[in-house]
């Protein structure tokens, strides 16, 4: 999962794009970078790091003109190599500077492909790599000189015949305009935004609508599945279809974890998505308890707060905040491997021992992965003197991996994989695990609209909404297990 933003301005925009990273900030925190036209010249600043760490007053005055890209990085493969920090650059045809959020499905065939029809060179292991050169080799296939929005929209329209998996994409061609698009079932977010300066349009692609927010963007809608625009150099808006699209299908793991809760996707407010996830779990707690022994509701934050306050209330006892978290320590989700997750928890959260002393604690998560977290988290409660620790989670059991663009590991290293809650409960060292049901989430997420009712849920149904290669799985366990990030 990874932040990706891109603006068309009457002025310069490189410190617009900073803001707007770190505000992104928590969809990556491995890599950031920034790119910067003026007239046809390309301006690159990008590392491995924080947002405020790798921007200084020395390398953003270089990164000049109206309109520009910029990245945060969270590595669904683990590593630190900075060739891999984005946005990436190649120079033909026009020169294309890009930042991808996802993950493609296909990339082996890509890359031979790429190599041995195509002939152009891969530098890197990154898939966003992959995607810019085969963008790269479409366009060059048209023959006019002189670039129009139909050439680009012709090209991204091969790109989605080519590339499987999900995909939300930021491009700059120099001279020409900043461009977006999205993988055909929308798995991943990509919002677009307008703002009125001197009787004249400014526009912003965002990963989220909380992007927009900040610099006084005006929602317009989604950047719809399988569609592309074109922001041209003069502000002019361009936009096509690009792809059929059999299914909508976003990535539900958006409106559990990733996504702020201020902010608006797919036209679904997080924040209410998390309301109904919590009332809709207390529910289930309700049928299996009716007569229940809680005492008090204590959320893990911070997304797991808008679901904890509603649960807390429909159960009809006391919320409190039994944690402080130590705001400068990164999510522990997004970690590279298993001993920086463990020595992360302690560090980022402190329990308040007034709140759980003597006392039933129901905790609330917005989900478990690997269980690392949780099993620390419920030892801190029970250091803190609590009588009993129950643990729910707003989202289902998480038992196979996720494949388009989010880290979870290899299905061995879920701890709800092939198991039962009662056993879940005793390897999180808690007195009952409590899980919301997968059609309640839906219905959390998709709050009864008419419009979107399907998502992509293949982490907790194993059903996913792209083809996926009979060894894909094996290969994923391979790059993606702990031990892999280490030696990266």
């Amino acid at each position: 999962m990874c932040g990706i933003i891109g603006v068309v301005s009457q002025k310069d925009v490189a410190s617009t794009i900073y803001e707007c990273l770190t505000v992104l900030q928590h969809r990556g925190q491995d890599a950031a970078g920034i790119a910067t036209c003026n007239n046809r010249e390309i301006a690159l600043v990008k590392d491995n790091g924080l947002v405020r760490d790798i921007f200084n007053p020395e390398n953003v005055k270089n990164l000049i003109g109206n309109m520009g890209i910029g990245h945060t990085r969270y590595p669904t493969a683990g590593g630190d190599n900075r060739l891999e920090s984005q946005p990436f650059y190649v120079n033909s045809p026009y020169g294309i500077v890009l930042a991808h959020n996802g993950n493609l499905v296909n990339t082996a065939q890509l890359r031979k492909e790429l190599f041995e029809e195509d002939r152009r060179h891969i530098n890197t292991g990154s898939d966003s790599e992959v995607l810019l050169n085969v963008f790269a080799h479409e366009l060059q296939k048209c023959t006019e000189s002189r670039l129009s929005p139909e050439m680009v929209f012709t090209a991204i329209t091969a790109l989605n015949k080519r590339c499987v998996g999900g995909y939300a994409v930021v491009a700059l061609i120099p001279g020409k305009g900043v461009i977006g698009f999205r993988d055909p079932n929308g798995i991943r977010p990509l919002v677009i935004g307008k703002k009125l300066v001197n009787q004249q349009y400014e526009y912003m692609l965002a990963s989220e609508s909380v992007a927009l927010d900040i610099h006084g963007f005006e929602l317009i809608n989604d950047v719809q599945p399988g569609e592309a625009v074109m922001i041209s150099k003069d502000g002019k808006l361009h936009r096509q279809q690009c792809s059929t699209v059999d299914n909508h299908t976003p990535c539900i793991f958006e409106f559990v974890y990733f996504s702020r809760e201020d902010s608006i996707i797919d036209d679904i407010s997080v924040h209410k998505a998390r309301l109904r996830m919590g009332e809709t779990l207390a529910d289930r707690i309700l049928a299996e308890i009716p007569d229940h022994d809680i005492d008090v509701v204590i959320p893990i934050p911070d997304t797991a707060r808008s679901s904890a306050i509603p649960l807390a209330y429909r159960l009809g006892v006391k919320f409190r905040e039994g944690f402080v978290k130590n705001r400068y320590i990164g999510r522990t989700f997004i970690m590279p491997g298993q001993e920086e997750r463990v020595k992360s928890v302690r560090r980022k959260l402190n329990a308040i021992d007034l709140e759980f002393r003597g006392k039933t604690v129901l905790l609330v998560d917005d989900s478990i992965v690997r269980g690392t977290t949780s099993t620390q988290i419920i030892q801190m409660a029970r250091e803190a003197g609590a009588k009993k620790v129950y643990f729910a989670s707003a989202a289902p059991p998480v038992r196979y991996p996720n494949v388009y663009g989010i880290d979870m590991p290899a299905a061995k290293e879920l701890v709800a994989n092939d198991r039962t809650e009662e056993e879940i409960s005793e390897i999180l060292g808690a007195d009952r695990v409590f899980y919301q049901t997968l059609p309640d989430l839906i219905a959390a997420c998709s709050g009864g609209r008419k419009g979107i009712t399907t998502f992509d849920t293949s982490c907790f149904s194993n059903e996913y909404v792209t083809a996926l290669d009979k060894n894909y799985f094996k290969d994923l366990e391979i790059l993606r297990n702990d031990k892999a990030k280490q030696s990266a």
